[in-house]
């Protein structure tokens, strides 16, 4: 299989969900400034603003921006069509769209309706919308001339699962299974086509407040701090897992952190002992012995769900 470097020539084809703001203008842009032609796809009213901002980007191909809902797999039908009309393949294949909604695992004072819809509408978003998106391009990328590359946007709340949103770590984890079944898949069909799963760090996006105008905190990363990351460890070294870290949280500690929740099930730790009052000592323990320093003092304030993950979901579709 080719290495990913050679997809990004000036030319080809990246197509970016979640476009509108954030983690998927930043890709956008950033596959523009190396000359690549790009469609921009999102649901979200500020699609014409970020295809305007990204038909500025110097040396970039043409600029297409088309509105798709990628939960329903008509549209993502319909999106396929016209970018293969357009294009005739695609090279890069950014699965980027999703929201997030807070849910519970069950509720005392929700009803069972109104918590179904919720898990449905995260759910039909944040796992089928990549499903859908990746299935209907797949067959195409895998038997086409050129080299490319299917990435998927992921979450750490997909890896360790930390309470606080049971839906949106479901619709993560499903993502995270699913990208691991289409890499191993495409391995066995296809000489041209990978898959990566694309992990953001904390991000400063509309779901951190960016959007209502808020500073960006300092443990944060901007989206295209992110991006880069990305683009160096997908496009340059080829990997699979891509677990982006933040000022706050370092590759050594995202490690320790998913070290510590794999081997509650070989150890048979309570779930998500991590966070069980029994395990905290032991946990603080284990994260200083491979930190040199305490669990606490990493934390800067921030609570374990905020410490986990690159954003606290909120109502809106988002970008990542």
């Amino acid at each position: 299989m080719p290495r990913p470097a050679a997809i990004l020539n000036k030319g080809a084809v990246a197509l970016v969900t979640g476009a509108a703001s954030g983690i998927g203008l930043a890709a956008s842009k950033a596959f523009a400034a190396r000359g690549l032609h790009i469609v921009a796809v999102d649901v979200s009213s500020k699609l014409d603003a970020a295809v305007k901002e990204i038909k500025g980007v110097d040396g970039v191909g043409q600029v297409e921006g088309i509105k798709c809902d990628v939960s329903k797999i008509s549209e993502v039908e319909e999106l396929r069509e016209k970018v293969l009309d357009l294009f005739g393949e695609v090279d890069v294949l950014l699965n980027n769209a999703g929201i997030g909604p807070k849910s519970s695992a069950f509720s005392l004072t929700t009803s069972l309706a109104d918590l179904q819809a919720t898990w449905h509408q995260t759910l039909d978003t944040n796992f089928f919308g990549i499903l859908n998106v990746a299935q209907a391009f797949a067959p195409h990328m895998a038997r086409q001339e050129n080299a490319s590359c299917i990435i998927n946007t992921g979450s750490k709340q997909g890896i360790t699962c930390p309470p606080g949103n049971a839906g949106y770590n479901v619709s993560k984890a499903a993502v995270k299974a699913f990208t691991e079944q289409l890499a191993h898949e495409l391995r066995n069909v296809s000489d041209v086509c990978s898959a990566h799963l694309f992990v953001p760090g904390w991000v400063h996006t509309g779901l951190t407040g960016a959007g209502s105008g808020n500073a960006k905190p300092h443990g944060a990363w901007t989206p295209e701090q992110t991006v880069d990351y990305m683009m160096e460890k997908v496009f340059e070294e080829g990997d699979f897992y891509v677990i982006c870290p933040d000022n706050d949280t370092t590759v050594s500690l995202d490690k320790a952190r998913i070290q510590w929740n794999t081997s509650d099930i070989i150890e048979n730790r309570p779930a998500l002992s991590r966070w069980h009052p029994a395990y905290k000592a032991r946990y603080e323990d284990f994260i200083q012995s491979k930190q040199g320093l305490s669990a606490r003092s990493r934390s800067r304030g921030r609570t374990p769900l905020q410490m986990e993950t690159h954003h606290s979901p909120g109502p809106s579709r988002i970008d990542e």
